[in-house]
Formats: structure tokens, sequence, C-alpha cells
């Protein structure tokens, strides 16, 4: 691996982070992204994309995918890097840029080999992961048209560098988003008896809601519950005639997922009336649980542990990941390799160490390879 590497990694990935863009505002980012292919000699393909770059390399069959991430999240940053954000209130809590800089690492390391590659590798710089909707984009607009299998990696801050986590069926979970509105009778603070008070009934609903997990469904299934968001009022002295709630449910089992929204219904409909209030519940569903294919799974701890990565059989996690839309397209599987950042992801003092850049770059560059190899191979066997 060239010894240009290194320093190459560390200015993609601190350039990018200093220039955060939100989910399918990464016009910048793309054109970025866009430039350094080119400079490597990589035309991004042909695809109807708003933002986002997907580029092959490699010739004939067969055809596989790699994926990195390229949106940031609407936080401000507080580390006193010199590279910190550059854009108030927006940054890379999540480390999509610590992925693309991998990604765009491997796109170099690749191109260099090309004409000994056994196939093709697809690399998709795909927007708009953090609401879910860009790894729709990415296959609506053809960017898995004959993948036989994808590949795709998260950091993950609780682990030290140097260290792989995967496993084999459902590892990241189904990801739905609430809203609930809450609507009362509006008064004088120092009156609310002539009122409904939305505030009150909003505050029972959010402590009720917590029963869901803990007491209608079993302590054996995993479900969490978080409201994230309680929206009312906006003067001291008022008691405001509405509420908002938002938050999230996450869940592995489908039969479970499909009961809690009418669980949500009848819980905030119940406490509402009890008030003389009215409660509507907002249901947005997301991406399905990230379901990795246990051969590929397999085939991507024995890999890493053969590169020198200390390798570990992940439990379920609760995040979710619009990789999970590709899963349930064609074979593959996600990974999470050690960032060791003392805050965790979505947090203003995220800060990953960078010495994950370059393993991961050679981890990948090998992983595409053999991967084609095993898919030949089958192939050969199959005729």
């Amino acid at each position: 691996m060239s010894d240009f590497l290194p320093q190459q990694l560390l200015r993609w990935r601190r350039e990018l982070h200093q220039h955060p863009e939100l989910s399918d505002q990464e016009f910048a980012t793309t054109e970025r992204i866009r430039h350094w292919l080119e400079q490597m000699n990589i035309q991004p393909l042909p695809l109807a994309l708003k933002t986002g770059v997907v580029i092959e390399i490699g010739h004939g069959e067969p055809l596989i995918a790699l994926r990195a991430d390229i949106d940031a999240l609407p936080i401000d940053e507080h580390t006193d890097q010199p590279w910190r954000s550059q854009q108030p209130g927006v940054m890379h809590a999540c480390g999509h840029d610590l992925h693309s800089s991998v990604m765009l690492g491997v796109a170099q390391q690749l191109k260099r080999i090309e004409s000994q590659l056994p196939g093709r590798v697809r690399i998709l710089f795909q927007p708009a992961e953090e609401i879910f909707t860009g790894a729709k984009q990415l296959l609506a607009a053809g960017a898995l048209q004959d993948v036989q299998a994808i590949f795709g990696l998260h950091n993950a801050p609780d682990l030290p560098v140097g260290t792989l986590r995967t496993r084999g069926g459902a590892y990241y979970a189904n990801v739905d988003r609430f809203q609930i509105n809450i609507s009362g009778k509006g008064a004088h603070a120092a009156r609310p008896h002539e009122g409904i008070d939305s505030i009150v009934i909003a505050s029972h609903i959010v402590t009720a809601l917590q029963t869901l997990p803990s007491r209608v469904f079993s302590s054996l299934e995993s479900v969490v519950l978080s409201v994230t968001r309680f929206t009312a009022g906006n003067s001291w002295n008022v008691l405001p005639q509405t509420v908002e709630l938002e938050g999230t449910v996450r869940t592995h089992s489908a039969e479970i997922r499909s009961r809690i929204p009418d669980k949500i219904t009848a819980l905030i409909n119940g406490i509402a009336a009890g008030f003389g209030a009215q409660a509507e519940l907002v249901w947005q569903e997301g991406p399905l649980s990230l379901v990795n294919t246990p051969e590929w799974a397999d085939f991507a701890l024995e890999l890493a542990a053969e590169q020198g990565y200390r390798t570990q059989v992940g439990t379920p996690q609760m995040g979710g990941e619009d990789f999970a839309f590709y899963l349930q397209h064609l074979p593959g599987a996600f990974v999470s390799i050690g960032s060791a950042s003392e805050f965790g992801l979505h947090h203003g003092g995220f800060d990953p160490d960078e010495a994950m850049l370059e393993p991961a770059v050679h981890y990948f560059t090998v992983l595409a390879q053999r991967a084609l190899s095993t898919l030949r191979q089958q192939q050969a066997l199959a005729s």
C-alpha cells in the first residue's frame, strides 16, 4: 500500500469534516468526492442522482458493491480540533466522513490493480442515510443492478481501534419514528382550571409510554421507546393549547413492531380522554432490521482476523441503518469497526481516532478481491 495513502486519508477526512452537509443537501460533498475520484482517473456512473456518487472499477463478472454514506447531522460540534466543522449547527457526528474517506482509499487502491481484479467492484457514496431515504434513492436509480453481494461499514466509538464486529442474521434494529399531537385548551397560567393543560397531559403520556417496553411486551423482547422532542408553548405565563411529542421505537421482531402503533394509540387516547383532551399518533416507518447474510458475515469476520483485527461476534444493536434496504434485495454483510471516541455517535463531542482509517482501507481492498474470487469459484462449481 502506498506510503502516500495515510496522509491522503487524513486530508480527505478532515476536509469533509470541516464542510458537513445535511441529508439530501450534500452538493459540495458530492463535488469534492467526484473531483477526488476524477483525479484517480475514475469517472462516476451516469445515474440520475441529485447527490451522491457511484463508481465502478474492474471488468467482467462477478460484480460486488461497497457502500459509504456521506451526510452529516444537525448538531453543533463541541471539539477543539483544528479541523472542526466550519458549518454552525452541522457536524459529521456519525462519522460518515470516515466512511467516505475509507471508500475513497479503497477506490484508489483498487484502481491501481484494476487489471488484476477477478470482476467488478461498484462503490456507492450514498446520500441521506440519516433520514433513511438514501438507499432507496440509489436502488431506484439502478445503482445495485446486477450486483451479487454488498458490503458496508460503520465506525463504532465503543470499540478500540483495531477491533471489528459483526454477526450473521439480525444486527441492527427496525427503526420507526412517531409524533404525538396533543390538543387541550389554552388558559392563563394563573387560572389553569379554566383550561385543559396539554403539558400535564403530555407529561403523563411520556411517563406512560415507558410501560410499553417494560410492562406490555415481554422483557425478553428487544423494544426501546424514546421520546426525543417535547415542544409546547411560547410564553412563560400561558398554558399552551397544543403539545407535540416526537421520538423513535426500535425493535427486532416484525410481529412486535406491527403491534406497537395500536398500543401507543390506545394509551394516548385513554390518557387524553381522561383529561378531556385529544391525542393523535403520526407513525412513520423507517428501515427494517438489518439482517446480514450468515455466510458473508462469517466471511467478513474470518478475513478481518486474517488482516490483524481483533474480531467480535456482535449482539443485536438497537441503532438503525438504511443499509438494511440493500440487504432486502441481495446478500451481503455490514460490519462495525472500532473508532475509540470518548463520546458516542450523534454527540457534539464525537471525536474518533483517525488511526482506524488505513487498516479499514486495507481490509475492504482485500475483501473486495476475495469476495469476487469467492463468487467466481461458486459460479464455476455451479456450472
